[in-house]
C-alpha cells in the first residue's frame, strides 16, 4: 500500500481499549476480548439497549451526541468490568498457583480423607472470596467512576475559571471587563482546558499500566484501518496501518473543548455561574462535537483535515504502538462483529 492515510470504505464500527483487552461495537453485536492469564482469547457479547433504539427522538441531530455518549458511557462501563474480572482472575490463579506450591509439602503429610474434607473447604472458600471481590469491584468502580465526574467538573469547569480571575488580578485590564474581554476569557478558558487535558493524559501514561492501555488503544485503531483497506486481519497486516483515527473519542473530547470556547462567548462572567450555565451547555456541546466528528468521518477535504487535526495531534498521547499479541485481540473482537449483510459499512470507495 503506497499510503496508509487511504481507505477503500468507512465503518461504523469502533471500539475502546480496557485492561488487557479491547472492546469493539458493531451494528448488531457489542464484543470484549480479553487476554487471558494462561495466553487464551476470552471473548464475550454485552448485550444491551441503547437509546438510539428506543426512540426516534434520540436519533435526532445534536441529541444523538446526547444519547450517544450515555450509550458509550454505559457500553465502557460494562467492557470495563468484564476486563477487570478477567484480570482478578489472572491474579488469583497466579497467586493459587503460588499457594500450592508451599503446601504441596505440607498436604503430603495429611491423611487422605482429611485432605479430600480440606479441598471442598478450600473450593467453597475460593467461591465465597470470589463473589465478594466482584461486588468489592462493582462498588470500586462505581464509587471511581463519580469520583472521576466531580474530578472533572472541577478541573474542566470551574478551575479555568477561577485561573482567569486571577489572571484578572495580575492584569487588572481583564477583571474590569470591557470590549473583547467576554473573547479573551472565553479562548483563555479554553486554552487551560486543553492544557490540563493533556497534562492529565501525558501524566498518566507514564504509568506502565496506562501504557498498555494506549497500546491497546493503537491495537484497536490499526485493526479497525486494516479492515477499512480491505486488507486480510492478520497481526502483520494490522501492524503496518497508522494508529491515529479521525472518529476517536480523543479527536471528540477535544472538539467539545473548541466548541466550548465558542459557546463561552455567550455566557456571562461569575465564579460560580459561569461554570454552572457551561454545565448546563453541556449536552448542546456534546451535540455539536458529536456532529462536527460524524462529519469528519463521513467525508476527507481540507475543511474535514482542519477540524480533526487537533483530535489526531492529541492522540499521538493516548495511542502507542502496540505489539503483535496485543494486535490479535483485537482482531478477534473486530471479527465479532462485523456483520454479514454489510450495515457497518458508511460509505465505499471513500478515498
Amino acid at each position: 500500500m503506497s499510503n496508509k492515510n487511504e481507505t477503500k470504505k468507512i465503518t461504523s464500527i469502533g471500539g475502546s481499549a480496557l485492561i488487557e483487552g479491547i472492546m469493539m461495537r458493531g451494528p448488531k453485536k457489542n464484543t470484549v476480548a480479553v487476554r487471558t492469564a494462561d495466553g487464551g482469547i476470552y471473548t464475550e457479547d454485552i448485550n444491551m439497549k441503547f437509546l438510539s433504539q428506543s426512540s426516534k427522538f434520540w436519533r435526532l441531530p445534536l441529541i444523538r451526541g446526547v444519547s450517544g455518549m450515555i450509550d458509550s458511557m454505559r457500553l465502557s462501563y460494562k467492557s470495563l468490568m468484564i476486563s477487570a474480572d478477567k484480570a482478578m482472575e489472572g491474579a488469583e490463579e497466579e497467586e493459587t498457583s503460588k499457594d500450592k506450591k508451599k503446601k504441596d509439602s505440607k498436604k503430603a503429610e495429611k491423611a487422605p480423607e482429611v485432605k479430600e474434607e480440606k479441598t471442598e473447604e478450600n473450593k467453597e472458600d475460593k467461591e465465597n472470596e470470589k463473589e465478594s471481590s466482584g461486588v468489592l469491584m462493582k462498588i470500586l468502580m462505581v464509587v471511581s467512576s463519580l469520583i472521576g465526574v466531580g474530578l472533572a467538573i472541577l478541573l474542566f469547569f470551574f478551575l479555568p475559571t477561577w485561573l482567569f480571575g486571577l489572571l484578572g488580578m495580575a492584569f487588572p485590564v481583564l477583571a474590569k471587563g470591557g470590549e473583547g474581554i467576554a473573547f479573551w476569557q472565553s479562548v483563555i478558558e479554553g486554552i487551560l482546558k486543553i492544557v490540563i487535558f493533556i497534562s492529565y493524559i501525558l501524566i498518566i501514561s507514564m504509568t506502565p499500566d496506562m501504557k498498555r492501555v494506549f497500546q491497546y488503544h493503537g491495537a484497536e485503531h490499526k485493526t479497525i484501518f486494516c479492515y477499512e483497506n480491505e486488507l486480510e486481519l492478520t497481526p502483520e497486516n494490522v501492524m503496518k496501518m497508522k494508529r491515529f483515527h479521525p472518529r476517536c473519542g480523543t479527536s471528540f473530547i477535544l472538539l467539545m473543548l473548541l466548541v466550548g470556547i465558542i459557546i463561552g462567548l455567550f455566557i456571562p462572567k461569575g465564579m460560580f455561574l459561569r461554570p454552572l450555565i457551561k454545565i448546563l451547555l453541556l449536552p448542546l456541546t456534546m451535540g455539536i462535537g458529536y456532529e462536527l466528528i460524524k462529519f469528519c468521518g463521513r467525508h476527507d477535504n481540507k475543511l474535514t483535515r482542519i477540524i480533526a487535526a487537533p483530535g489526531l495531534w492529541a492522540q499521538r498521547v493516548t495511542t502507542k504502538e502496540p505489539d503483535e499479541k496485543m494486535c490479535e485481540i483485537a482482531i478477534a473482537a473486530i471479527e465479532a462483529v462485523i456483520p454479514d449483510d454489510g450495515s457497518d459499512i458508511v460509505k465505499n470507495g471513500c478515498c
